[in-house]
């Protein structure tokens, strides 16, 4: 992000900095093209889209099979890209107590203003044709991956969409969303399931949007921001774990890995996918831009994968434009970026722990628990 803001300082004249060019008039000229400034990481990115789309979609897997070790996880690629990304959040914290990211902010404020006035609206809507859709396939709970030859749950489904037509009966479709991941889990098992708490937060965005509560302060967006949060570090866990998941995709379009190695880019992808989900349990400008950049990347996956990627992935869509239409601010301060590498590797030391602690449990037995 920093280098785009070079970029973008480098367009002040020379002329105009050795004329007194005040700090007042250069942040002014950088809220006018702040709202770009914003969305340009999502243009660097948008190359990631395919590694972004869920591959268990589109591929065969094996949950239950061996994943890589972490001895193969944890290479020296793999610290550059991490360290990589760690100096890019840091830098981003450091931005956002600065006169450019108050410009940041501001612009973002006024570009997402009806979003944000219509936030719920647009999740009600947004999930009403995602289980409309679900209903239409038939044989599917939740995502496309998970099937099934009830013929009573895509009437559930339709059912539920029914239910967000009115704001008092969204804790019906609440319940429906709970029911049904709880089913997945029964058919399917928890490890399979875990790729897929953010269902969970949007059922408790939707109890506590009709009832108008906050628990403990803790507001329904950010229920649903902390979930879609783990879901995403989880997703990119798994493509550490299993990047042969992935390499029949790769093999059909090559031109996804922008010419690196399937290694590196599935090792890129996943270090990028877990930065951006850990940004957005962070600063409010980083969870912005973050939520923007990761908003950008799904909706690229739609023209690659088409409309089943559409529909899967429609509801984490509007969630992040939530997200990123938040202008609920706090002040920044300087621990927020010395504690960032602390907060981020423990983050990603719990993520790698809990995926192969609890694979090997349930998978391998407690004899089989990884090596760290």
């Amino acid at each position: 992000m920093l280098g785009r803001v070079r970029n973008y300082a480098c367009g002040v004249s020379p002329a105009c900095v050795s004329s007194g060019f005040s700090m007042r008039r250069l942040v002014v000229r950088l809220r006018s093209i702040s709202p770009a400034l914003a969305l340009a990481p999502i243009v660097a990115l948008v190359g990631t889209a395919p590694a972004s789309a869920h591959v268990i979609w589109f591929c065969a897997f094996d949950v239950a099979g061996q994943p890589r070790g972490l001895d193969q996880v944890l290479c020296v690629n793999f610290e550059w890209l991490t360290g990589l990304a760690l100096a890019c959040l840091m830098a981003g914290c450091m931005t956002e107590g600065t006169p450019l990211g108050t410009a940041l902010l501001n612009a973002l404020d006024r570009v997402t203003t009806r979003i944000r006035t219509d936030t719920e609206l647009l999740v009600r809507a947004t999930l009403g044709f995602f289980l409309v859709s679900l209903w239409g396939l038939g044989g599917t709970i939740l995502t496309p991956e998970l099937k099934t030859d009830a013929a009573w749950i895509p009437w559930l489904q339709l059912a539920m969409a029914t239910c967000l037509i009115w704001r008092r009966t969204m804790p019906v479709t609440a319940a429906g969303i709970v029911f049904l991941f709880g089913f997945g889990t029964w058919q399917y098992g928890l490890f399979h399931m875990a790729d897929y708490p953010v269902f969970l937060g949007v059922a408790a965005y939707l109890v506590l949007s009709s009832l108008g509560i906050t628990p403990f302060g803790i507001r329904p967006l950010d229920v649903v921001r902390y979930t879609a949060a783990v879901t995403l570090m989880w997703a990119s866990v798994e493509k550490w774990a299993y990047p042969e998941w992935t390499a029949p995709l790769l093999a059909a379009k090559p031109q996804m890995t922008m010419g690196a190695t399937p290694e590196l880019f599935m090792k890129s992808a996943g270090v990028i996918e877990f930065t951006l989900a850990f940004s957005l349990i962070w600063t409010p400008l980083v969870r912005r831009v973050a939520a923007l950049i990761l908003t950008g990347i799904f909706v690229s996956a739609v023209f690659e994968f088409g409309k089943i990627d559409a529909i899967g992935h429609s509801g984490i869509i509007v969630v992040l434009l939530g997200i990123a239409a938040d202008d609920a601010r706090r002040a920044v301060r300087v621990r927020d970026v010395a504690l960032a590498p602390a907060w981020y590797g423990g983050a990603l030391a719990a993520s790698l722990a809990l995926y192969y602690v609890s694979h090997a449990a349930l998978f391998g037995g407690l004899s089989a628990l990884p090596v760290i």
